[in-house]
């Protein structure tokens, strides 16, 4: 399979992003912990919305022996709001992994970067590049979308081998003694000027002179991947039963969606008020209040949930057969020591 040629978009790309490229906290101070840190976090968040989570978790975890040894808890608790929980759990493998093997340090190699929990090609290339100067391809969706307009390619993305075939591409031209400026160069571009969802804005561009999709009027056509399936709905009904001043939550199973998290009890399916009242009153509960919540919806990547809520206040505690291994907490301990779905936020605040 023939590479992609992309010599001539090089130096054009470079000197322009020396001239625009934005300042970013892990930019400014790009160790490779936390280029490390700033990629995982940047997987499923905007830019400017985990500034301020990358801040807190730097501010806590400064290091990674210091993110080794953080109980789950409250690693879990730090992460809450960016989603895909397991993320941060691979984070900590891995750090675990370069305590006991490499001093705490993440190695200037990209073999061994890949073969660390949660780390692929892209963050590999990414750490290697930025962090250490070493010439490795990172190619994300940004990168993907600016290199396939650029030539005009109709080649599925979503194909592992259009990934890897762009990845020797870019190890062909990558300027060896800036790889990592020239990969970030690309990332920013696509970022910030040829943008997906919409006309890419060609005027700031850089290359736009040699780009086949504007020359054809194709910016918006490329680059070619497959429909979005369409997500499952799931309705659901959430139960926030509060008792003596304490508010009642469960760990979820360790296992599929949201594993290990902390979550309101929750029932499939949208339950009326008096189905409620006959649940919890069985035997020994007693409300003192049932009020509706204003419903909650939730997406994620597959499927989206559609949640009917009732807050409960109790004379009782609820009898374990009906809702088991509840945990009763106050809600200044839920908002600041235990981690809860985003999903679930909507009737936090409520209460």
């Amino acid at each position: 399979m023939n590479e992609y040629d992309l010599g001539a978009l090089v130096k054009p790309l470079c000197l322009w992003y020396e001239k625009n490229k934005r300042s970013m906290p892990w930019r400014d101070d790009a160790t490779p912990y936390h280029v490390w840190l700033s990629e995982i976090m940047l997987q499923q968040t905007r830019i400017e919305a985990a500034k301020a989570y990358y801040e807190r978790f730097i501010t806590r975890l400064p290091d990674v022996e210091a993110l080794a040894g953080v109980p789950e808890e409250e690693l879990l608790k730090l992460w809450e709001g960016l989603g895909y929980y397991n993320r941060a759990r691979n984070l900590q493998k891995a750090a675990k992994i370069l305590v006991e093997r490499y001093e705490g340090r993440l190695p200037a190699d990209y073999g061994l970067l890949l073969e660390l929990p949660g780390i692929g090609s892209y963050t590999a290339g990414a750490v290697a590049s930025i962090a250490y100067g070493v010439p490795a391809p990172a190619v994300d969706g940004n990168v993907l979308r600016v290199t396939m307009r650029w030539l005009g390619c109709d080649d599925d993305i979503s194909k592992s081998g259009v990934r890897k075939k762009m990845e020797r591409s870019i190890m062909n031209v990558i300027p060896q003694e800036k790889p990592g400026e020239f990969n970030q160069a690309l990332m920013e571009l696509g970022e910030v000027v040829c943008i997906p969802n919409g006309m890419p804005l060609c005027e700031e561009c850089p290359i736009a002179s040699s780009c086949l999709a504007r020359k054809s009027g194709r910016q918006t056509e490329l680059p070619v991947k497959p429909g979005k399936k369409e997500r499952r709905i799931e309705q659901r009904t959430v139960l926030v039963l509060e008792w003596q001043g304490k508010i009642a939550v469960r760990k979820r199973s360790s296992r599929g969606l949201l594993a290990n998290m902390w979550e309101f009890p929750s029932f499939d399916g949208y339950l009326s008020e008096n189905q409620v009242c006959g649940m919890i009153c069985g035997e020994s509960a007693r409300p003192v209040r049932i009020r509706q919540l204003h419903d909650g919806r939730h997406i994620f990547s597959h499927v989206e949930w559609h949640m009917k809520a009732y807050e409960i206040t109790l004379k009782d505690s609820v009898p374990q057969h009906i809702v088991p291994d509840l945990l009763w907490i106050k809600k200044e301990e839920l908002e600041n020591r235990y981690a809860v779905p985003v999903a679930f936020h909507c009737f936090l605040r409520q209460l």
